[in-house]
């Protein structure tokens, strides 16, 4: 007798959470991620997602050129936003009310959500690879091929400030969620700290062997999480541009880094094929990671000893967000679709386990 691709799918996911069952390892706290809905529409890889301030939507950002606005967590398409070429990047801002993307045709528009009504910035000579809101909503960044950061009013596009220094591409940008720092990363292995507020450039760190492509200030503004090509998330202390640690991972290459609202976590994403993404723990001052390639694995990083081994997901993965209230991570990648899970923390039980759902 022939089975129906359904009841293939469930005997799959049985057998996996078998194997979850028989290979798991408890570690405290503990946090446990479920896939909960593959959002599709996109014809293109998606090269960014963000969630909305109030964690209802969430927003992605295709070389197909439109931007897809998706209900959270019902994964219901409500908005489509399209433009000529494709799309790169994408940020909102702190009240909500707009999008701004970055995109190949060297543009930055700046998207009034309730009525479609765009505004294009122009100025950069190149691809413009990262924008970015300043928290009070005043200020709009953006990064790109030209090697440049300009600074945009917000309101009516005017070029407050570009910021120079890098070698080559800036491949990503982040303000600081108290809006003292904005950081850049470059193809030229570095990553700058300038001011949020005069652009003035206060460090430039150094450890990194490849590109920098992703950064992450922590919700308390002390930390920087940079993502590389080198494989490995190095975290800085900002007032002094100090590193405080590597954390390197078996990936080819790093490409999205993410923290959780609380600070506690921090997601990495892989241009690996097969890779879903990582999540590192610090737990007594020791780092965990949940690091996925063709099977999940949780590692302890101080003496790499594996914790944890789970069945991943296939797909490189371009970008990693977690929704403000901490409780959905989602993920994008070449594979055009976005996946949401959700995480919750369970303290004393077992440790993570990302599931595959079953689709129809």
């Amino acid at each position: 007798m022939l089975l129906s691709r359904r009841a293939l799918l469930i005997i799959f996911t049985l057998l996996t959470l078998e194997s979850c069952v028989k290979t798991s390892h408890p570690i405290n706290p503990s946090v446990q991620a479920v896939h909960h809905k593959t959002l599709r529409g996109h014809s293109k890889q998606v090269w960014q997602i963000a969630f909305s301030p109030d964690g209802r939507h969430l927003v992605s950002a295709s070389v197909d050129g439109t931007v897809r606005m998706w209900n959270c967590p019902s994964g219901k398409l409500e908005r489509t936003f399209t433009q000529p070429a494709g799309i790169t990047s994408i940020a909102y801002s702190p009240d909500g009310q707009y999008i701004a993307t970055g995109s190949y045709d060297k543009t930055v528009r700046v998207w009034r959500i309730r009525d479609g009504i765009v505004q294009t910035f122009t100025g950069h000579s190149g691809t413009v690879w990262s924008v970015a809101f300043s928290p009070d909503g005043n200020t709009i960044a953006s990064s790109g091929e030209d090697k440049t950061v300009r600074l945009w009013s917000a309101l009516d596009g005017t070029t407050l400030g570009i910021l120079e220094g890098h070698d080559l591409i800036v491949w990503s940008i982040v303000f600081s969620p108290d809006g003292r720092w904005l950081a850049s990363g470059s193809f030229d292995h570095t990553v700058k700290i300038w001011r949020g507020d005069s652009g003035t450039l206060v460090h430039t760190l150094r450890g990194h062997s490849e590109a920098i492509v992703e950064l992450a200030f922590s919700p308390d503004s002390k930390l920087l999480a940079t993502g590389s090509d080198d494989s490995s998330v190095k975290l800085w202390n900002v007032s002094n541009g100090t590193l405080v640690t590597t954390l390197a991972g078996d990936s080819e290459h790093v490409y999205s880094v993410a923290f959780s609202p609380d600070g506690q976590w921090l997601a990495s994403g892989s241009r690996e094929r097969g890779m879903l993404g990582t999540l590192w723990k610090q737990v007594a001052g020791n780092w965990f990671t949940l690091n996925p390639g063709k099977s999940i694995r949780l590692w302890q990083v101080r003496d790499g000893s594996i914790q944890h081994a789970l069945p991943g997901l296939s797909g490189d993965i371009h970008s990693v967000a977690f929704s403000p209230d901490g409780r959905w991570l989602a993920s994008s990648g070449e594979t055009a679709s976005i996946n949401l899970w959700q995480i919750a923390v369970l303290g004393q039980s077992r440790a993570t386990e990302l599931r595959p759902s079953i689709v129809e």
